[in-house]
């Protein structure tokens, strides 16, 4: 009995090891406590890319639309596809496709993209205490793998157990930056990937199919997906209807009225619910 049991724990360990973890060293012992091994940078980089495995179904038709959207705009492959790699911004990407295929000036489109991007401000500034352990130099192109769902994941992660636990917790991950790093790189390649897809799938479609209905049908879906509380739901409907109201205005400078006006909507909704 005592061989089929050592034969099963050894045979299922996962993660730190089922059998490890049940018995214990001595230099894993302090207190009367067991105490697991800090997880390497290895194991920090895994983790990030499974925690961020259920969202890529999401980033696929996205990144695809994309690619399929630059072509049908006239961009070249190598151009579409060299967007996709300078910018990474999904949201900055479609709204920028959508401004140059208008033949929008330049400045009102680096204009809109500026204010999408705005968001990328508080990201960074929250996860900046996760990545102290790396130069500034270092931290440079970290902030390129960037996004809201690299963001989203790692966050989460990052703060388990309240503020308690998240400072004993990460004093047990010294390589917890390597979590949001496995997150990004993940979420690059398949982003990049599909890109690349959409541009070659769009090079094949006839000119006389137009798929300018892509773009506004692709932010309709991120804006009901988004729809789950107040002062989105208002950001959402402020923005929407002074589109419609600005749409006359010339350089599509309405787009950009618009955003103003949402961000405005949402962050005074957003004060007014924690103060209620």
């Amino acid at each position: 009995m005592s061989e089929m049991m050592s034969s099963f724990f050894e045979s299922s360990t996962t993660g730190y090891g089922i059998w490890n973890a049940y018995t214990p060293s001595k230099d894993n012992m302090a207190n009367g406590r067991y105490n697991p091994p800090m997880p390497s940078r290895r194991t920090e980089f895994i983790n990030g890319i499974k925690a961020s495995l259920p969202v890529l179904l999401g980033v696929v038709p996205f990144a695809m639309i994309s690619g399929v959207t630059a072509v049908n705009i006239n961009l070249t492959p190598i151009e579409g596809i060299g967007m996709s790699l300078i910018v990474f911004a999904g949201a900055a990407q479609l709204v920028a496709l959508q401004l140059i295929s208008t033949n929008t000036p330049i400045l009102i489109i680096l204009v809109s993209t500026f204010f999408i991007n705005l968001r990328f401000f508080i990201y960074s500034a929250s996860l900046a205490p996760h990545l102290q352990q790396h130069s500034a130099r270092e931290r440079m192109p970290l902030a390129y793998l960037l996004t809201d769902q690299a963001y989203a994941i790692s966050i989460v992660s990052y703060n388990q157990g309240g503020q308690d636990g998240q400072d004993k917790q990460n004093v047990k991950r010294p390589f917890r930056s390597w979590f949001y790093i496995g997150s990004g790189f993940i979420l690059w390649l398949v982003w990049q990937s599909s890109t690349i897809v959409g541009v070659l799938v769009g090079a094949q479609i006839p000119a006389s199919w137009s798929l300018d209905f892509s773009i506004p049908l692709t932010f309709m879906a991120l804006i009901f997906m988004s729809l789950n509380d107040r002062p989105t739901v208002l950001a959402a409907m402020s923005a929407g209807v002074t589109a419609v109201i600005a749409k006359p205005l010339p350089y599509n400078l309405g787009m950009i009225l618009a955003a103003l006006i949402g961000i405005a909507a949402g962050f005074f909704a957003s004060r007014s619910t924690k103060t209620d």
